[in-house]
Formats: structure tokens, C-alpha cells, sequence
């Protein structure tokens, strides 16, 4: 696998194109004026709620006004994440966040004063111009919030604090992507690898145990401290949240995101309680690992190494191969978005010191996604693809499918469409791999899909939980309480088979999930829903083929219990989670039956 020392070396055909946003900085900075003109034009609209039509063309003119910012947003922040600490990109950023400190103090005269109105008044409104139809479910969303907004000035001061503090998460990313060194690691005889944040989970793939244990050591050691500057960074963050929450009149940020999902804390509940009567199947799981790799003792850095010990090494070429031919039962109409994806170079695919580490898709209103990767040629990085390929085509069929306000699908929606591309990419796998090791790769990917998004999820979810009800409860989160929260957390999910390093009590440093607010349950939730999907998409199953495309393509006029009927498939219900968990018991004994058997060799 070639590799890069910058972006520089980096060919183009391999470098996301932007150039639909801004074809260059004089059109970014036009850009930025006219949003600047059009935030002054917002005041103009000030008492349009008392009419229908006034508010009607307010509300045009606002979700386009949005709409270009956000444009100019991601697209800055997707030019900053290509080479982080570059002065330009930063200012260009910095640009952004501003603007939207001042668009939010702009529009937060609307809710109040949407808000004033009585049930009679509010309802007049349709009557009188049916045109505002097209906006209901947003203004009825922002209606239910009733009890929960507060008046003008309070939201201007409210909206004004949180633009000047939110930059938590973006200080820990610039931490441990750009100035942390993290030393090297001696590969073999002749080669001496810098260890960074982004070729980090390949180390810990590597076969050789004491490059393993010497890069994990190494890599945790540094974090290890600076973790009371990342402890005080998530204190602060969820004290934010917290108390955000208790000004808009919620008892807490829990229920304050259950009320803004429209979903009973019994969803989780059910969620939790599930995976965690199930913890002898992922202990199962672990107890295999450790006999195919036939290490003792079996520690916390050997997790991550896979069993198949298949080394064949990918091209971008071979993972765009591979994952059309994976998503072939998703129909035509899908694989045509797909093919545009790499048709019109939405993928940033190579890793160097300095660019942001992880996978992510990033899109806006009006333009597809971008996707950001760290590929390094094994399967993990095709499984990433295709991942992030999902969110990508999940948003253009919301985009072409739906009016402009209605194109966003929450968390808790969209990791279905990822995941869903994730497990049939490992089926593909297992059924076409050239030979024993192959197949068994694509198993594997499919048993790892499970661990880390739902039973990881679940744990780091439940972690997240306890966090947020120590500082509600007028409590602190130090190093030392999170180390320890992470660390018994981690030994009761890996089990018996696993010997856990001291150093893995910190690995909540490394987790941005954390800075989202409750973002792990959904990826939990949706884990369990691609399972169902994906099993029945596999089996041939019309009915779901057909749900699953109606599915993608709904707008976020539909409730999260609305869309998820369209695949009726109900979240309270114990079975949608006993069911992935159940598949995930099945492929660890297809895995072992194929890995014993003389007929696979």
C-alpha cells in the first residue's frame, strides 16, 4: 500500500472534488457576503407570524439563507479536516462559525413568536394561506417545543454563549490528530513506522504481538497525560448540556433528547437491558478470538487483530470493485448512486500526518455528501467505503426525493443505511471470497460490525449515561473517575477471555462520539435494524427490498416511529434486538464451523 507523507503526494483522482460548493476562494468569500446581506434582510421579517403570507415568503427566504450556509460551513470545515492546523483553513472555519453565531441571533426572534400564538391563531394560519402547508411539520415541530423556548433576548444570550463556548470537541481533535506525538514503533529490521492517530488501528492489526503492545503502550502512554485536559474539555461539555437543558425547561439533557426524537425512554431501556442479558454471547465471541489466535494471555491489544489473519492488501480500485458487486441486491436505481459517488470524486480516500483521522460523510441541503476516510488497504477501510457510501447514497434519495426543508435524517435514521451497506459487503465476503481466509474475513467483518456498534455502542452508551447523571447531580468528571468508569466497563463487556492493559481505561479520550450528545444509542439502535434488513435483503425478501428503498427515500417530515414503520419494524419491541443478537451468535458458530472444517481449505 503506497503511502503518503502529505497531501501533496496524494493523486488527484484519490482527492474529494469541492468545487460544486466553491470553485474557489474569490466565490467562497462572494458567498460569504451575500450570506452577510441576507442576515441583515432576516430583521425585515420581524412579526411576520401575524401573516400567513409574510410568514410564508420568511420561511422561503430563511431555508435558503440556511441552505447557502450551509455550503460555506462544510465545505470550510471539510477543507480544514484535509489538513488540520493550516492558518488559512482554520480562519476559514472560524469564518463559518461566526456567521452562524450570527444567523441563529438573526432567526431567534421566530420561535418565540411563533410560540405567542394561541392554538386558534396558529391554526388560522393554514387556513388562510394553504401554501404554508409545505412547511407544517416543521412549524409543528417547533410548536410541540412550546413549554421549552424561551423568550428573544434569553435565546440571543442563550444562542451567543454556546457559538462562543462549543469548541470542545475541536480542541480534543486537534489534540490527538495534530499535536500529540506519539513516537515510533519498529515494524521489522528495517522499518520504523511514526505512530499517529489515524494509521494507530492499523498497528493494532498488525501480526506481530510486541508491535501491538509497543504502539498501544506508546499511543496511551502520551494520552495517558493529557487526559486531565480531555476529562475537564468533557466536564464542561456535558455541564454545557446539561444545563442547556434546564434552561429550556427539561429536567435533564436526557429527556430533553428524547423528547427532541419523539421516542419513550422505554426504546432504550429495552435496547439496553437486551444487550446486556446477552453479554455470554459477546463474551462467546471473545473466548473464539483468543482460541483462533491461540494467545496467552489473550490482552486488550490483541482485540483488534483479526482471526482470519487474511493479509491480502486492497487497492481503492479492488474496494470499489467489491462493494458494487456487495450492494447488487440493492437494485439499479441504487447502484446508479452509488457509481456517482465515484464517478464525481466525493471520496477523500488517503491517510497522511495532519489530515483528520476517522470516516465520515458530510453533506448539506443542496449539495451530496463528501466523504472524508483514512484508507490503508485492509478490509476495515473497504468496510469504511462502503459505510460511508451508504450515508452518501441515503442522502441523495432524501435530496431527490423531498423538498429542501425536509432533507436532514436524524442520527437515529441514518447509520441504518451505513450499516445495512456494511453487512452486505461481509456476506458478499463470505459467500465469493477466493479462498478459506477470505470468507472468513467476511464473517469476521460482519461479527466486528456487531461488537463494536452494538455492544460497544450499548457500553460506551451507558457510560455516557452515568456521565451525564454525575454532573447533574452537582458532581465532576475527573481523569480518574472516567479512567475507572471506562475501565469496568470494559473488563465486564470483554469477559473472562480477555486480560485488560491498565491502559485501557483511556480510551473515552479518544471517543468524539462523546461530544454528540447521546450519538452511541443511535448507532446502536440502527445496528440492530440492519442486521433485520440486511439478513432479509440477503434472503431475497421483495417485501423489505422494496420497504428498505421507501425507507431512504423518506424526508424529515416523518417521525423516527413513522419511518421505521415503513419497514414495520417497532423499537419497544425486544425482539428487534434479540433478533441482531441471534444473528450475531449464528455467524460466530458459522465462523468456527468453517474455520474447523476440511471442506473450506
Amino acid at each position: 500500500m503506497k503511502t503518503y507523507k502529505n497531501r501533496d503526494e496524494v493523486e488527484e483522482q484519490y482527492k474529494w472534488d469541492l468545487t460544486s460548493f466553491f470553485k474557489n476562494e474569490q466565490e467562497f468569500n462572494k458567498a460569504i457576503k451575500e450570506l452577510e446581506e441576507k442576515i441583515t434582510k432576516i430583521k425585515n421579517y420581524v412579526g411576520c407570524t401575524k401573516d400567513a403570507h409574510k410568514l410564508y415568503e420568511f420561511l422561503d427566504f430563511e431555508i435558503n439563507t440556511i441552505a447557502l450556509f450551509e455550503d460555506l460551513y462544510v465545505y470550510a470545515h471539510l477543507i480544514n479536516d484535509q489538513e488540520l492546523g493550516i492558518s488559512k483553513n482554520i480562519e476559514r472555519k472560524n469564518k463559518t462559525i461566526i456567521l452562524n453565531g450570527k444567523l441563529e441571533t438573526a432567526l431567534s426572534f421566530f420561535n418565540p413568536e411563533i410560540l405567542k400564538l394561541s392554538q386558534e391563531e396558529y391554526q388560522s394560519l393554514f387556513k388562510v394561506n394553504p401554501k404554508l402547508n409545505e412547511y407544517k411539520a416543521i412549524l409543528d415541530d417547533i410548536y410541540r417545543f412550546k413549554d421549552h423556548i424561551l423568550s428573544e433576548d434569553k435565546e440571543i444570550i442563550v444562542t451567543k454563549l454556546v457559538n462562543a463556548m462549543n469548541h470542545f470537541d475541536d480542541i480534543s481533535s486537534t489534540m490527538l490528530n495534530k499535536n500529540h506525538h506519539y513516537g515510533y514503533v519498529k515494524i521489522n529490521e528495517s522499518e520504523k513506522v511514526l505512530i499517529t492517530s489515524t494509521n494507530f488501528r492499523k498497528l493494532m492489526r498488525n501480526q506481530n504481538q510486541e508491535v501491538r503492545k509497543k504502539a498501544y503502550l506508546s499511543f496511551h502512554k502520551v494520552i495517558d497525560q493529557y487526559s486531565d485536559i480531555n476529562a475537564n474539555l468533557l466536564n464542561s461539555y456535558i455541564s454545557m448540556e446539561e444545563q442547556l437543558a434546564l434552561i429550556s425547561n427539561f429536567s435533564s439533557s436526557w429527556e430533553q433528547k428524547l423528547f427532541s426524537l419523539e421516542l419513550s425512554d422505554q426504546v432504550f431501556k429495552t435496547l439496553c437491558q437486551t444487550t446486556e442479558k446477552n453479554l455470554a454471547i459477546l463474551h462467546k465471541f471473545f473466548a473464539l478470538k483468543k482460541k483462533v489466535l491461540k494467545l496467552e494471555p489473550y490482552n486488550s491489544y490483541d482485540t483488534s487483530l483479526q482471526m482470519s489473519h487474511c493479509n491480502k492488501e486492497y487497492s481503492i480500485i479492488d474496494a470499489q470493485n467489491m462493494i458494487r458487486n456487495a450492494i447488487k441486491p440493492l437494485g439499479k436505481e441504487y447502484l446508479t448512486k452509488f457509481e456517482k459517488i465515484i464517478t464525481n470524486r466525493y471520496i477523500d480516500y488517503c491517510e497522511y500526518q495532519g489530515k483528520c483521522s476517522g470516516g465520515y460523510s458530510f453533506g448539506t441541503s443542496l449539495q451530496d455528501s463528501r466523504i472524508l476516510l483514512s484508507f490503508n488497504g485492509n478490509l476495515d477501510s473497504v468496510s469504511t467505503i462502503a459505510h460511508e457510501s451508504g450515508h452518501n447514497v441515503h442522502h441523495q434519495f432524501i435530496k431527490e426525493n423531498n423538498p429542501i426543508q425536509y432533507v436532514e435524517s436524524p442520527n437515529i435514521i441514518c447509520e441504518v443505511a451505513s450499516l445495512t451497506n456494511e453487512f452486505l459487503l461481509s456476506n458478499y465476503l463470505a459467500n465469493n471470497g477466493l479462498d478459506k481466509n477470505e470468507k472468513l474475513s467476511g464473517i469476521e467483518n460482519i461479527l466486528n460490525v456487531i461488537e463494536n456498534n452494538l455492544f460497544g455502542a450499548v457500553r460506551e452508551g451507558l457510560m455516557e449515561k452515568e456521565m451525564y447523571d454525575v454532573v447533574k447531580n452537582d458532581g465532576s468528571l475527573t481523569k480518574e473517575y472516567l479512567d475507572n468508569l471506562s475501565l469496568n466497563s470494559i473488563k465486564k463487556y470483554l469477559g473472562p477471555s480477555v486480560k485488560v492493559s491498565k491502559y485501557a481505561k483511556n480510551g473515552w479520550v479518544t471517543r468524539s462520539h462523546y461530544y454528540m450528545n447521546y450519538y452511541l444509542f443511535s448507532y446502536a439502535i440502527c445496528v440492530c435494524i440492519a442486521a433485520n434488513v440486511a439478513k432479509k435483503i440477503i434472503n431475497h425478501d421483495e417485501e423489505m427490498l422494496n420497504n428498505y428503498l421507501q425507507f431512504l427515500k423518506a424526508g424529515s417530515d416523518k417521525t423516527t416511529m413513522e419511518i421505521y414503520a415503513i419497514l414495520k419494524i417497532d423499537l419497544e419491541d425486544e425482539k428487534t434486538y434479540q433478533e441482531a443478537i441471534n444473528y450475531f451468535d449464528e455467524l460466530i458458530n458459522k465462523y468456527q464451523e468453517i474455520y474447523e472444517g476440511d471442506d473450506y481449505e
